[in-house]
């Protein structure tokens, strides 16, 4: 489960946006997170709190495939993405780097900024706390939350060759 404040942005919101070029030459995720969104929301840093969530319209995470994009927005500490939709590669990178994305248009359109929000995952529910609705995203597949609750791609390979060596 997921449970924040809400931070809605409208619609393609590209991965330059998300982190500036001039910051890829970070690698660390908690540095990134400081600069996450601040092209287009400057107070975003300041306002984040550890586990919050973004609420965005279309297309989100358009343009270059850069990882640094969601390993930012992880980094500053947000929990789960919700947009209308996503670009592909944003997507999958950021199931790869263990950040949960969901595509709920309804959500979206029900949800504003500031709102207390709870996801769950295994089930694809998002509850607006505030509001006291409910929507229905498409769950995350057993092994996406596998890697998501592995905290990535890599946590996860890496847990999976220690089985494997122990067993």
């Amino acid at each position: 489960m997921f449970q924040g404040r809400v931070h809605k942005y409208g619609k393609n919101i590209d991965t330059d946006v998300i982190i500036p070029g001039r910051y890829c030459n970070l690698t660390d995720a908690a540095e990134l997170g400081k600069h996450a969104l601040e092209d287009l929301d400057k107070e975003f840093v300041a306002r984040v709190r550890a586990g919050d969530v973004i609420v965005a319209e279309s297309n989100f995470g358009c343009g270059s495939s850069r990882e640094h994009a969601p390993i930012a927005i992880k980094g500053a500490g947000v929990s789960a993405v919700v947009a209308k939709s996503f670009a592909r590669i944003f997507y999958r990178n950021s199931l790869n780097i263990g950040l949960p994305v969901f595509e709920c248009p309804e959500a979206v359109d029900g949800i504003a900024a500031g709102d207390e929000v709870c996801i769950d995952p295994a089930n694809g529910t998002i509850e607006n706390l505030t509001k006291g609705t409910r929507y229905t995203a498409q769950a995350l597949p057993p092994f996406m939350r596998q890697l998501v609750e592995a905290g990535g791609l890599r946590p996860y390979v890496e847990q999976r060759l220690r089985e494997r060596a122990a067993g």
